[in-house]
């Protein structure tokens, strides 16, 4: 078990940098800090559609399990995870905001689910925290302004 953990530590940082080489080509940037909200709002590319090229790359059947637009290495991007039919495990497809091309396609193995999943909730709570946070910022400064 001890080494299953040091190879997956020791992995991690070379499938981070050969995942910045699928995101060289990305067409819009944004930062990490932007809310959902204006992720949405700079996307030339529907969700809607997005999600249809996804699907795509799943063949007949295929379901999008969780998804949605994100900044993934500084580009805006919709990233979806696909579950094709009579298949194990789910695909995670990452489509390009704003021109509509998959940048990446890779499967997600057991051991890289479980040690994605701690980092999607934080993710998702860091996320929720800033919205949060807009949006009290933004009715605190509407009624500062009513005063």
């Amino acid at each position: 078990m001890k080494r299953l953990i040091l190879i997956a530590l020791l992995t991690a940082p070379l499938a981070a940098f050969s995942a910045n080489d699928a995101f060289k080509g990305c067409s819009t940037k944004a930062s990490m800090t932007s809310s959902k909200a204006d992720l949405a709002a700079m996307a030339k590319v529907k969700e809607a559609d997005a999600r249809q090229t996804a699907l795509a790359t799943g063949g007949s059947g295929a379901q999008v399990v969780k998804g949605g637009i994100e900044t993934e290495e500084g580009c805006l991007v919709y990233s979806f995870h696909v579950k094709s039919a009579g298949e194990k495990g789910q695909t995670e497809v990452i489509v390009d905001a704003g021109n509509g091309k998959v940048l990446e396609r890779s499967k997600e193995g057991t051991l890289r689910t479980a040690l994605e999943k701690p980092i999607d909730k934080t993710k998702e709570l860091a996320t929720k925290a800033k919205d949060k946070l807009s949006s009290n910022t933004s009715s605190t400064n509407n009624t500062d302004k009513d005063k």
